[in-house]
């Protein structure tokens, strides 16, 4: 099956209505594909994730490189891709719609825009002028047909300002402002989840599980959570198997091969 643009944006939608779903985030074209062949019904971006592929921190890529890589993925794959399009890569209201407009035409079914600052001094914008940030991208996003999926998040627990009732006001904000999914990285408790779930109801909330945790996907749909990211942690993943064998290597042994993937397999794979 082939899908376009429109049907992958419909079933993204859809799949915001049903039960919980997992959204694993791939960082280049061979994972995405991968992931593909496991069954997921949808993937979604880590600005970490290729950023690290591409020798830079996380943020540092400009918003051209952002948007070549949208399309490549969103080409490479048949399942609905959510963009990490991280503050909009814009300050102002008008800047990020016009980044908005050009995600919306890289094909994407969805995108989220951070309330992150990136000043370490003042790290969240506030309240209000974050509201028209997320109004803007509304906007643009309704101008051109409204069938890509909005995201506010509220990066509060990233941004070492793990204050919950400020989150919650802003994801309601947010959810006001026109979002459709609303996310809030970094909490992880039982308390805190059905907290933001309850607070946004009827929308749906995005859950990062980004390493290991006590709480299982079954416990976490029962909390009311419809989807769940991993953010940068399959990326993690691959470095730290590739890093412990590059040291090991370094040392004179090759032990650190002996989890490596089949050369059969992986052709086969992209075969």
């Amino acid at each position: 099956m082939t899908r376009t643009v429109a049907e992958k944006r419909a079933l993204f939608r859809q799949l915001h209505t049903e039960s919980c779903f997992v959204l694993p985030n791939p960082w280049d074209v061979g994972s995405a594909r991968f992931l593909e062949t496991l069954g997921f019904k949808a993937l979604a971006t880590t600005s970490s994730g290729f950023a690290w592929s591409r020798g830079h921190s996380d943020g540092a890529l400009a918003r051209e490189q952002i948007l070549a890589h949208l399309r490549e993925l969103v080409a490479a794959t048949d399942l609905p891709v959510n963009a990490d399009f991280e503050s909009g890569f814009a300050t102002d209201p008008q800047g990020v719609a016009q980044s908005v407009r050009m995600a919306i035409d890289t094909g994407v079914a969805g995108l989220s825009i951070e309330d992150s600052t990136g000043d370490p001094d003042r790290p969240l914008y506030d309240i209000e002028f974050a509201v028209a940030r997320l109004r803007a991208a509304r906007a643009a996003i309704d101008q051109e047909g409204g069938e890509t999926l909005l995201v506010g998040r509220a990066e509060n627990f990233f941004q070492g300002r793990p204050d919950l009732d400020d989150t919650i006001a802003r994801l309601k904000a947010y959810s006001e402002a026109g979002a459709d999914c609303l996310y809030a990285p970094g909490i992880r408790t039982r308390e805190q989840i059905a907290a933001v779930v309850a607070a946004v109801a009827p929308k749906p909330v995005n859950l990062l599980v980004g390493s290991t945790s006590e709480l299982t996907l079954q416990d976490i749909a029962a909390l009311g959570v419809r989807r769940l990211s991993v953010g940068g942690a399959l990326a993690r993943a691959a470095w730290g198997g590739f890093m412990r064998a590059a040291r090991a290597l370094e040392q004179g042994r090759f032990d650190g091969f002996a989890d490596a993937a089949s050369g059969v397999e992986l052709n086969a794979l992209f075969r």
